[in-house]
C-alpha cells in the first residue's frame, strides 16, 4: 500500500468488499453500538452456537435421561465426536482430541501423567511469560510429587519483557529436564512460538513436550500429530467462540494412547465398560481416557454449532484474514501512534509467522486509562498488567473498518487528553 493511503477510511471499506468471510458477520451477535475487539479473552455467541445450545435443551425437555443416547448427538459421546470435529483446526488425527474439563484442570490431568522425574531429570522447563494459572498447576505438580517448584520449575526469561527467543529454549533442554510445557501464543504480546521447531529439538534430547494453545486453536493452524507434539489443551471461549466457561480441549499423541491417566475419573473408562461399575480403572485408549468427570452437556453444546460455522469458513481462510487485520492494524499504529506525543510501540512481533491472533500495544505510561477511555468510545479490548493493551480483530466478525476505527479513537484519546478523566486504580477484572 502506498504511504498514506491506508489511513483513508475508504482504504478499510475497499477492503472489506474485498473480504469473502464477511458474511460471517451477521451470524454472530455483536453487543449494539459497540466494536468488540476482545475475541482472545470471549468470543462472541453466534446463531449457531445459539442453536446448538437451543437443540440440547429441547431434547432434554423431552428426552430427560434417554438423552444420553437417544438425542440427536447422543450425549454419552458427545465429547468424543465434538473432539473430532475439532481435530482438523489443530491437526489432531481421529479421537486424539476431546472436549473436557477447564484449561488448568487439563493441564493437571496431563501434567500428572507426562511428569514423571527420575534420575537426575527431574525439572519442567516452562518461561516467565506464561499465563499464571498454567504456572500454578506446574508448581502444584511438582509438589505433588514431593519435589520444590523453587528448585525444578526452570523459566525461560523473556529476551525484551514480551517475547521469548526459541533457541534460548531450546540451549535450555538440559539433561535435567523430564518435561517442557510452553504456550503457543503468549497471552500479553501476542508472540506466536515455532512449536514444530520445538517439538523436534525436545525429541532429539528424549524430552516430552506439551503446549498450551488457548490463544491460537481456531485463530491459527496447527498440525499437532503432524510436528508430533506429545499432549497439549486449549480452551474453547476464545477464538473457538464456545461461550464464558465453555469446556476445554485435551489433545493426546495417539502414541501416547497405553500411558496411564493419573487423575482417573468415571468418563476416562471404556466406554463399553463404563456402566459394568468395575471399582479398577480401565481407561479408554483416546484422548477420551483423560476424561474425568461426566461432561457439562449444556455448557458443551454451543461448541458444536461454533465448530460446524468454523470449519464452513476454513482454519486457512480465517488465518488469511487474521494476518490481514492485524497486519492492517500495525500499518496504521506505525502511521498514527508510534511518534510523540502517542508513544505507543509494538509488543508483537510483526513477522507474520511469529504472530497470533491479536496485536499487543505498549504505552509506558498511560495503558490503564487509554484502555478505559476506549471503553468509553464503546471500543472493547483489554488491558494486561501493567502497560498492555490487547486488540484482537476476529476474522469471522471483525472488519476493516473497524480496525481503522480503532487505531483513529487512540490517536483522538491522545489528541484530546480523553484518558485523564480516568481514575489510574485499576478494576478487579481487566
Amino acid at each position: 500500500m502506498q504511504a498514506h493511503q491506508h489511513t483513508d477510511i475508504s482504504f478499510a471499506k475497499h477492503l472489506d468488499q474485498t473480504d469473502t468471510l464477511v458474511r460471517y458477520r451477521k451470524r454472530f451477535y455483536i453487543p449494539e453500538g459497540t466494536i468488540y475487539m476482545d475475541g482472545n479473552s470471549l468470543g462472541l455467541l453466534s446463531a449457531d452456537a445459539e442453536a446448538s445450545l437451543q437443540r440440547v435443551l429441547t431434547e432434554w425437555r423431552i428426552l430427560g435421561i434417554r438423552g444420553w443416547l437417544e438425542a440427536q448427538r447422543p450425549w454419552f459421546w458427545f465429547a468424543e465426536e465434538v473432539g473430532n470435529m475439532a481435530a482438523p483446526l489443530v491437526g489432531a488425527e481421529p479421537n486424539e482430541l476431546v472436549l473436557t474439563g477447564g484449561t488448568t484442570v487439563n493441564i493437571h490431568a496431563l501434567v500428572s501423567t507426562f511428569y514423571q522425574p527420575s534420575g537426575k531429570r527431574t525439572k519442567i522447563l516452562a518461561d516467565a511469560l506464561n499465563f499464571p494459572s498454567d504456572l500454578y498447576a506446574l508448581q502444584s505438580q511438582i509438589r505433588l510429587k514431593e519435589l520444590d517448584p523453587q528448585k525444578e520449575l526452570v523459566l525461560v526469561p523473556g529476551i525484551d519483557g514480551h517475547t521469548l527467543d526459541e533457541d534460548r529454549i531450546v540451549s535450555m533442554m538440559t539433561d535435567e529436564v523430564a518435561l517442557v510445557f510452553l504456550p503457543s501464543v503468549l497471552y500479553a504480546s501476542g508472540q506466536l512460538l515455532d512449536l514444530k521447531y520445538l517439538a523436534g529439538e525436545a525429541h532429539k534430547r528424549g524430552i516430552s513436550i506439551g503446549f498450551d494453545c488457548s490463544h491460537s486453536a481456531g485463530a491459527v493452524p496447527h498440525h499437532f500429530s503432524e510436528w508430533d507434539i506429545d499432549f497439549a489443551t486449549f480452551c474453547g471461549y476464545k477464538y473457538l467462540n464456545g461461550g464464558p466457561g465453555c469446556p476445554a480441549f485435551i489433545y493426546i499423541n495417539k502414541k501416547h494412547f497405553h500411558r496411564e491417566p493419573l487423575m482417573a475419573g468415571w468418563f476416562g473408562f471404556k466406554k463399553e465398560k463404563q456402566f459394568d461399575m468395575s471399582p479398577y480403572f480401565e481407561h479408554e485408549q483416546s484422548a477420551g481416557g483423560w476424561q474425568i468427570s461426566s461432561p457439562g452437556i449444556l455448557g458443551s453444546a454451543t461448541m458444536e454449532g461454533s465448530l460446524r460455522m468454523i470449519e464452513k469458513a476454513g482454519i486457512e481462510p480465517i488465518r488469511r484474514k487474521s494476518l490481514a487485520l492485524t497486519n492492517y492494524l500495525i500499518a496504521l499504529a506505525k502511521e498514527l501512534l508510534v511518534d510523540p506525543p502517542y508513544n505507543f510501540s509494538l509488543a508483537t512481533p510483526e513477522e507474520e509467522k511469529r504472530r497470533g491472533g491479536h496485536v499487543a500495544f505498549y504505552h509506558p505510561t498511560e495503558a490503564w486509562r487509554i484502555s478505559e477511555a476506549l471503553k468509553a468510545h464503546n471500543i472493547i479490548t483489554d488491558f494486561r498488567t501493567p502497560d498492555i493493551i490487547r486488540i484482537a480483530p476476529v476474522a469471522l466478525y471483525n472488519t476493516f473498518e473497524e480496525v481503522w476505527r480503532v487505531a483513529h479513537a487512540m490517536k483522538d484519546i491522545i489528541d484530546n487528553e480523553e484518558y485523564k478523566k480516568f481514575n489510574t486504580v485499576r478494576k478487579p477484572v481487566s
